[in-house]
């Protein structure tokens, strides 16, 4: 009751008075909502409680309108209580935390610092002018020393406290050419100048420790205000009746005051004067003759008889209201809202917090990373680095003597890396994830499946250029899906669904496609089908595939990518052996047919292991190694022609694939094709 001291007496009744005889549980009659304006905290054996503190004027406001209307909704009060005003201001990040909070008496509160950016001498500079709850800008810019310090939080040149004066005010000036709204975001994530508030709106109901929403406790203090209320009526009544029994006395014996002078002067002490009074000659009970005795002469007066039958009059005119309210509801609930709309045009002030319904407050990582250029490399075996554009030194890293470089990417930080693999699954990876010290297999930046293995890694800006991603599988399926459908996925580190396969089944090749390209598809048998990329209709990324290719026997695909009529192609065959092959020399066909023969088998050249395009340059490999050799050191033959032994690859060398041609012509993008 503190913080209504000094309020008119005669405005509110700050001070109910109550029967010491009541034998109800004492509860202190607060004069508004108390528990959810100031809020509360504790914590006991097994039990604990978190209430925000609220503005009162709102929490009237709400108040009033579930006595008007006892059946409002949630939705109607949260019309009128917008969620929690905590005294430092700040921001609530989201509406979403507060109605759950509201609505089932637990939620989580982000609550974020307000923050200015402003031009000093010294350049720009972040200022944080108000702040979460329970926290001080001593501890948010120790905090931040400590990261800056840790190297968490580039770009600060210094930190300075100017708070004072009832005002916060912490100065956070910036370097050269540092990004404001990355060091924000940093600010945000290493110090508390963003919080979260865990609501627990545990409270007593009847003795009993009860977890309430927002509805609930309203109800139950106009409850208890009503049982405030009532009790305070009934001992006004009492008070009230009281005293117009004495007055009622004292206004008979004005009426026959020489007789009771008399009387009393022929008494020998009080007692006898008191008996006399209550005697049949009076009529006066003990407390009216105790009453007439205390008479000062000064009341004997005309004037003293006015005054007691002006307060006669009044006495019964307030017994009169008091007992209408005992009598009828609706009279003693107009009481209430009455006394709460006096409490608020006394207390109630502006918002401090303000809430932000359009962001929920969680940081986007890569809202915290600086979008530098970067240099990603990526090997014929499925492994990657990002090296700084900045960099002095080589930006394209080397890759092992087994391994050759199979794509150079030029991105930024932000940008994505998607990953392929043989299960159907697809992988991104931000680019500033990427590890910088030193080539890593892509599969060590995942959660993959046991003998899951990389089928393709293509950098997600192709799909700026791409509409859809082209998937071929082992058993000759083929599907089509929106390319975005993986770009805009999260980065979860189990991947998601990119396409759904039969147990035995495998995804052979992953590349963008073109549209009004054709499809190339080849087996270990040396069958081969050319047909129209849009015979595939798009679907989904977990449906299923169409039939592309009819396999004949234990066949199987080995490979596919998408050709022009002019272009050529490289199929490598098991024992070492290759050849370029002209894309008119496939008759195109429908999609689903046996194909025909593209590449001559027989025991000394082995199965076909791969297909790709061709580039200036051809890098071959083996099971042992790598060798990158230009196109024209690989022969150009007919489909019924195998394949003819590369110059400079070991006697014996078996071929596990071939990277050539990049997917998307005019650029150096091509996918790479797992071992």
């Amino acid at each position: 009751m503190e913080l209504l001291a000094g309020i008119d007496e005669g405005t509110v009744d700050l001070q109910p008075n109550y029967d010491a005889s009541d034998e109800e549980p004492t509860v202190l009659p607060a004069r508004f909502p108390n528990l959810l304006v100031n809020g509360a905290q504790g914590i006991a054996v097994g039990l604990a409680t978190n209430i925000p503190p609220h503005n009162l004027g709102e929490i009237v406001g709400a108040t009033l309108l579930l006595i008007e209307k006892p059946e409002a909704t949630l939705a109607q009060l949260l019309r009128k209580v917008h969620g929690p005003d905590f005294p430092t201001g700040a921001l609530i990040m989201g509406a979403e935390g507060v109605e759950e909070a509201y609505r089932t008496g637990r939620g989580s509160l982000r609550v974020r610092a307000v923050t200015e950016l402003e031009e000093t001498r010294r350049g720009a500079a972040i200022v944080v002018t108000e702040i979460p709850y329970q926290t001080s800008i001593g501890a948010i810019a120790g905090k931040l020393a400590e990261a800056v310090e840790a190297g968490k939080v580039g770009g600060v040149r210094d930190i300075r406290n100017e708070s004072g004066q009832g005002k916060t005010r912490l100065v956070i000036e910036l370097r050269a050419g540092a990004d404001p709204e990355i060091v924000r975001n940093n600010l945000f994530k290493h110090t508390p100048a963003q919080t979260t508030f865990g609501v627990n709106m545990v409270a007593l109901v009847d003795g009993v420790p009860r977890i309430v929403g927002l509805v609930d406790a309203l109800r139950h203090w106009i409850d208890h205000q009503v049982s405030v209320v009532t009790r305070r009526t009934r001992f006004r009544v009492d008070r009230s009746e009281a005293r117009l029994h004495i007055v009622e006395g004292l206004e008979k014996a004005l009426e026959m005051i020489d007789a009771i002078i008399k009387a009393i002067r022929a008494s020998k002490d009080r007692g006898a004067a008191r008996d006399a009074l209550m005697g049949d000659a009076f009529g006066f009970s003990e407390t009216q003759a105790n009453h007439i005795l205390d008479l000062t002469l000064g009341r004997l007066t005309r004037l003293g008889r006015d005054e007691v039958a002006e307060e006669r009059k009044e006495l019964v005119a307030a017994i009169r209201s008091l007992k209408k309210i005992l009598a009828e509801r609706d009279v003693l609930m107009g009481v209430i809202s009455d006394e709460l709309i006096a409490v608020r045009g006394l207390l109630a002030s502006p918002r401090r917090t303000k809430i932000v319904t359009d962001d929920a407050g969680v940081l986007d990582v890569e809202a915290l990373v600086e979008d530098e250029p970067l240099v990603v490399t990526v090997t014929a075996r499925g492994y990657v680095r990002a090296v700084s554009a900045r960099s002095r030194g080589t930006k394209v890293a080397a890759p092992a003597a087994a391994d050759a470089v199979a794509q150079v990417i030029d991105t930024t930080a932000r940008q994505g890396l998607l990953v392929f693999t043989d299960r159907g699954r697809a992988y991104r990876a931000a680019c500033h994830d990427l590890p910088k010290e030193r080539l890593t297999a892509a599969q060590n930046l995942f959660q993959f499946g046991e003998g899951e293995k990389v089928v393709a890694v293509l950098d997600a800006r192709l799909a700026e250029e791409h509409e859809h991603l082209v998937f071929v599988m082992a058993q000759g399926g083929v599907k089509r899906t929106a390319f975005s459908e993986f770009t805009d996925a999260s980065g979860r580190r189990d991947g998601i669904v990119a396409a759904k396969l039969a147990e035995a089944d495998r995804v052979v090749a992953v590349f963008p496609g073109w549209d009004d390209y054709d499809l190339l598809v080849v087996t270990a048998g040396g069958q081969g089908i050319r047909f129209a990329e849009n015979e595939v209709r798009p679907v989904g990324r977990g449906a299923g595939t169409v039939r592309g290719l009819r396999l004949k026997g234990s066949d199987r695909v080995v490979g596919a990518c998408a050709v022009a009529s002019d272009e050529t192609v490289v199929i490598a065959q098991a024992a070492g052996y290759a050849k370029r092959l002209r894309a008119d020399d496939v008759p195109a066909q429908a999609r689903g047919g046996a194909g025909l023969r593209v590449c001559r088998l027989d025991r000394g050249r082995g199965d076909v292991v791969s297909l790709s395009p061709v580039a200036a340059r051809v890098t071959v490999l083996t099971a042992e190694g790598a060798t990158t050799v230009d196109a024209t050191a690989v022969k150009l033959a007919g489909r019924d022609s195998g394949g003819s032994r590369i110059d400079g690859l070991e006697e014996g060398g078996g071929f596990v694939r071939v990277v050539s041609a990049p997917f998307c012509r005019g650029r150096d993008c091509s996918g790479v094709t797992a071992p």
